[in-house]
C-alpha cells in the first residue's frame, strides 16, 4: 500500500463535463485523485492533466457504477494504492429522452437511469464509507434543481434525484455521528456533454453558456462543501441559474 500526506478524492463520472471539472478543481487544491468512469481513454486523459498541471497523483480506474462489484474493486483499490479517502464526490448519471409519454417510455431507458443514477450512488456511498469513517471526510452527492421541484419533460430522471437527496439526507442522520459530512449540490442545467447519449443533443448545445451555470461553479460548489471543518456540513447547496424560477 502506498500511502500519500495529501487528502484523497474518488470522483466517478469524471471523464468529462461536471466530473472532469471536479477533479481539475480539486486537484488544484492538493488533492490526490481516484476517477473512475466507464471511458478508459477519455478518463485516462483526464487524470493525466490533472496530475501533469498540478503535480498530484491521478489514477484511473474503469468503473461501470451500476455493477456493484466494480465500485467495491474502485474503493478497494483507492485504499491500497493511496492509503486513504477523504471525499467521494457521487456524479456518475444519466439522463433520459425528453417529453416520450410514460407508457412509450422503454423498460431499457427507466433501467438504465434508475440503475446508474439510484444504484450506482447507492453502491459508491456504500464502498466508500468505511475509508470516510476513518478519515471523517465527505460524501457528496451530485444532484439536481430537478430533484426538488417536477419536471414533466423527464420525470424518471428527476424521480432519481429526488431519490438521492432522500437518501443523502437520511444518510446523513446515519453516518454524521461517525464524524462523515454527506452534502447534495443542486444545479441548474449546465452546457455539457450530459445527454448526448440520450436525446442525440447534448446540453451544450441547448444551452446558453452566458445564462446559466458552468461545469468549473458545480466543481467550485463541490470544493465549498469539502473544505468545511467538522463539526459543520454543508448538507446541501443548490447552484441554481438566476432567472431559473421565471417560468413560474
Amino acid at each position: 500500500m502506498t500511502t500519500t500526506d495529501r487528502p484523497v478524492a474518488v470522483i466517478t463520472g469524471a471523464s468529462r463535463g461536471i466530473g472532469a471539472a471536479t477533479a481539475r478543481r480539486l486537484g488544484a487544491d492538493g488533492y490526490d485523485l481516484v476517477l473512475a468512469a466507464r471511458s478508459e481513454n477519455t478518463l485516462q486523459r483526464v487524470a493525466s492533466e490533472v496530475a501533469r498541471e498540478h503535480d498530484v497523483t491521478a489514477h484511473a480506474v474503469p468503473t461501470d457504477v451500476t455493477d456493484p462489484d466494480e465500485v467495491a474493486a474502485l474503493a478497494e483499490t483507492t485504499v491500497d494504492r493511496l492509503g486513504r479517502i477523504d471525499v467521494t464526490v457521487v456524479n456518475a448519471g444519466v439522463g433520459e429522452r425528453r417529453n416520450v409519454p410514460l407508457d412509450e417510455l422503454s423498460l431499457s431507458e427507466y433501467e438504465t437511469v434508475r440503475a446508474t443514477n439510484v444504484d450506482g450512488a447507492f453502491y459508491t456511498a456504500r464502498a466508500t464509507l468505511p475509508a470516510l469513517r476513518d478519515t471523517e471526510g465527505t460524501l457528496v452527492f451530485l444532484g439536481s434543481y430537478k430533484g426538488k421541484f417536477p419536471s414533466t419533460s423527464t420525470p424518471v430522471y428527476a424521480a432519481s434525484k429526488w431519490w438521492l437527496r432522500g437518501f443523502a439526507h437520511s444518510l446523513a442522520g446515519r453516518v454524521g455521528p461517525d464524524g462523515v459530512a454527506v452534502s447534495v449540490i443542486n444545479p441548474t442545467g449546465v452546457p455539457t456533454s450530459f445527454g448526448r447519449d440520450t436525446r442525440g443533443t447534448p446540453n451544450a448545445q441547448t444551452l446558453d453558456p452566458d445564462a446559466t451555470v458552468s461545469a468549473a461553479d458545480v466543481a467550485d460548489a463541490v470544493a465549498t462543501a469539502v473544505t468545511q471543518d467538522a463539526p459543520g456540513a454543508v448538507a446541501e447547496l443548490d447552484l441554481f441559474r438566476r432567472d431559473v424560477h421565471e417560468r413560474f
